[in-house]
C-alpha cells in the first residue's frame, strides 16, 4: 500500500458534524492509546462501523511512556512465562513488517563482569533465539571485554569480562499510536480525540452506547452501539465503577497500577548503536540504557501506586535507583544535573489472586478481557508489543458473546500501516535525530508545506507543525512537542524553548487557543526531579 492520494483531513469541526450524525455504529470504542486503537483498526478492517472516543490526546498516558522496545520479554523468559514470549516474538514480527518506518532491530549487550554470567544467561538467550524461530532478528553472541566496549563504548571497562549479545526490537510509541488511529480512519473508523465519555447507555439492563462531551466547545453527543469496548488502561475500573453505579452493581478493580519511570541523558553517555541490559540489579529488576532518538533513555522502575495521576511524579527512590544501577554499569556516571527529562507512565497490570498483591514481579503482564452482564467489554493488561494479539481477542469475545455478529478473519498481521509500504525493510533511524524519516512515504506530502526547510529544533520543522494539525489530530502545543514530535521526552528544556513557536503556528492552523503556558508547566515537571 503506498500512500494516500492526499493524506487525511482531521479537520475538528467535520470530525464533530461525523459524530453528530452518526447515531448508530456496530462497535465504540473508550479508550485512545495502544489497545483501543488497535481494536478500532482491526474491527474497522473486518467491516464494522467504528467509533472511538479518547478524553485526551491519543497515547496520552501510558502508551507514549513506553521503553521504546518492542520485544518477546527476556525478564518473562527468566519467569517461565514461555507461552508469553512466544506470542511477543510473533508480534514483533509482524510490527516490524506493518510498520518498518516506525520500528528497526535493535542489537542488545549484557555486559559481564563475572565469568559465569556469560555461559548463563548465553544460554537462556540461545532460547529467546530458539523460540524466536524463524521470526529471529540475529543471532546471541558471546563477546570478549573488547568487543564488549565496542558494542557498548561507555560502559565501565574496569573488571569486564565481556558480554553476551541478543536482538530485540524498537519503535515509537507514541507515534506508531498515531499511525494506527490514521489507519483506522483511512477504513471509515470515525476517531475523536478530546472528546470524553461521560456516560453509558443502558436499556433495560444492557449496554446500548455512550454519551460524550467535546472539551473545547462543550457540545454533548448520545452514540448507540451494538457492542462498548473499555479500552482506557489504568482506567478502565473507573469506567467499570460507572456502569456498576448505573446498574447497583458492586465492581471489583481488576487494575493493580505499576509506575515506570524513564530517565533521559545525552548519547555521550553510552555512545554507538547498541542497548546495554542490565539483567538483574540488585533488587531482581531488570535495567535497560537504550540509544533512542538522539538520546539515551535509562529505566525503568516497576512500583506498585494507587492514585491515577495523568502527569504522575517519579518518586525519589525510584530516580536513585535508577542513577545508581546505571553508574555501576556505565564509566561515566549519570547525575541528577545530566537528566534532560524524567517521564512517568502508569502500567495497567491485572490485579493478583489475594496473597500476592504487592510485588509486581508476582503479577500478570499478559492481558484480560472481561464482559460484564449488561455487555460492557473491558480489556486491560498486556504490553504495547501484543497490542494487535490483544484486539483481536477483544473482537473475538464480543463475537462469543453475542454483541457482534460472526466476523471475517483477521488482517491486521498484513495490513501495513500509514506511512509504510508493503514488503519494504526497516528504514527506521529511532538511534539518531528524529526527522522525516518518520513519516515513510508521507514525507512527500510533508515536503509540500509552507516551512519545510525552516528548522525549530533537533529536525522539527515548521511543516511538521503543520502536517500534524492539518492531518494528525493535534490541537495543542504538548500534542506536537510530546508525542507527533518527541521532543519533551527528549529535552524538555529545549521543548520550552521552541513552545512558543509551535504555538504561532498551531494559532494559525487551527485558530484555537493552543495552550502554551500548561505546556511550558508541564515541561518544567519533566524537568523536576524529586528530592
Amino acid at each position: 500500500m503506498t500512500a494516500r492520494a492526499e493524506p487525511l483531513s482531521t479537520d475538528r469541526s467535520q470530525l464533530l458534524s461525523a459524530l453528530a450524525e452518526r447515531g448508530h455504529c456496530d462497535l465504540a470504542v473508550i479508550g485512545g492509546g495502544a489497545s483501543g486503537l488497535g481494536v478500532a483498526l482491526d474491527a474497522a478492517l473486518r467491516g464494522l462501523s467504528v467509533v472511538l472516543f479518547e478524553s485526551h490526546d491519543f497515547a496520552k498516558g501510558t502508551s507514549s511512556r513506553a521503553t521504546k522496545l518492542v520485544h518477546g520479554g527476556v525478564r518473562y523468559l527468566a519467569q517461565g512465562n514461555v507461552s508469553l514470549v512466544r506470542e511477543a516474538l510473533r508480534e514483533r514480527t509482524v510490527l516490524l513488517r506493518i510498520a518498518p518506518h516506525l520500528t528497526r532491530p535493535l542489537p542488545f549487550v549484557m555486559p559481564c563482569y563475572h565469568y559465569w554470567e556469560m555461559p548463563f544467561y548465553g544460554t537462556g538467550l540461545k532460547l529467546y533465539d530458539v523460540l524466536a524461530g524463524k521470526a529471529g532478528l540475529g543471532n546471541t553472541e558471546l563477546l570478549g571485554a573488547g568487543g564488549t566496549e565496542r558494542c557498548l563504548p561507555g560502559v565501565r571497562v574496569a573488571g569486564l569480562k565481556g558480554g553476551v549479545k541478543y536482538w530485540d526490537g524498537q519503535f515509537d510509541d507514541a507515534r506508531l499510536a498515531l499511525a494506527l488511529a490514521r489507519t483506522a480512519a483511512a477504513r471509515g473508523a470515525l476517531l475523536v480525540n478530546y472528546c470524553a465519555v461521560t456516560d453509558l447507555v443502558h436499556e433495560q439492563g444492557r449496554m446500548t452506547g455512550v454519551r460524550v462531551k467535546d472539551a473545547e466547545s462543550g457540545a454533548e453527543f448520545q452514540v448507540l452501539a451494538r457492542c462498548v469496548v473499555n479500552a482506557t488502561g489504568v482506567w478502565v475500573d473507573e469506567i467499570r465503577r460507572n456502569e456498576g453505579r448505573a446498574l447497583h452493581r458492586a465492581i471489583r478493580p481488576v487494575v493493580e497500577p505499576s509506575q515506570g519511570v524513564h530517565l533521559v541523558v545525552d548519547r555521550d553517555f553510552l555512545r554507538g548503536d547498541h542497548a546495554l541490559l542490565v539483567p538483574k540489579t540488585h533488587d531482581g529488576r531488570v535495567l535497560f540504557a537504550v540509544p533512542w532518538l538522539g538520546k539515551v533513555v535509562l529505566g525503568t522502575t516497576d512500583t506498585l501506586r494507587q492514585d491515577l495521576s495523568r502527569e504522575p511524579d517519579a518518586f525519589p527512590a525510584e530516580v536513585d535507583f535508577i542513577l545508581g544501577e546505571a553508574g555501576n554499569y556505565l564509566s561515566r556516571r549519570p547525575a541528577r544535573e545530566d537528566v534532560r527529562s524524567v517521564w512517568v507512565g502508569l502500567r495497567p497490570l491485572v490485579r493478583p489472586s489475594d496473597g500476592e498483591e504487592g510485588n509486581t514481579k508476582k503479577i500478570s503482564r499478559e492481558h484480560t478481557v472481561l464482559v460484564s452482564p449488561s455487555g460492557l467489554v473491558t480489556v486491560t493488561g498486556g504490553k504495547w508489543t501484543t497490542y494487535r494479539a490483544m484486539a483481536a481477542d477483544v473482537l473475538a469475545r464480543c463475537v462469543e458473546a453475542g454483541l457482534l455478529p460472526s466476523l471475517p478473519p483477521c488482517s491486521t498481521d498484513t495490513h501495513v500501516l500509514l506511512g509504510a509500504v508493503a514488503g519494504a525493510t526497516y528504514r527506521a533511524t529511532l538511534t539518531t535525530t528524529p526527522g522525516i524519516e518518520a513519516y515513510g512515504e508521507e514525507a512527500q506530502w510533508l515536503r509540500r508545506l509552507d516551512g519545510c526547510d525552516t528548522v525549530l529544533a533537533d529536525g522539527l520543522t515548521e511543516a511538521m507543525v503543520r502536517f500534524a494539525a492539518r492531518y494528525e489530530y493535534a490541537r495543542s502545543v504538548e500534542d506536537v512537542l510530546a508525542r507527533r514530535y518527541r521532543l519533551l521526552f527528549l529535552d524538555a528544556r529545549l521543548a520550552a524553548h521552541t513552545a512558543p513557536r509551535v504555538a504561532e503556528l498551531l494559532r494559525e492552523e487551527l485558530g484555537v487557543d493552543p495552550r502554551l503556558d500548561d505546556f511550558l508547566r508541564l515541561a518544567e515537571h519533566y524537568l523536576r526531579l524529586p528530592v
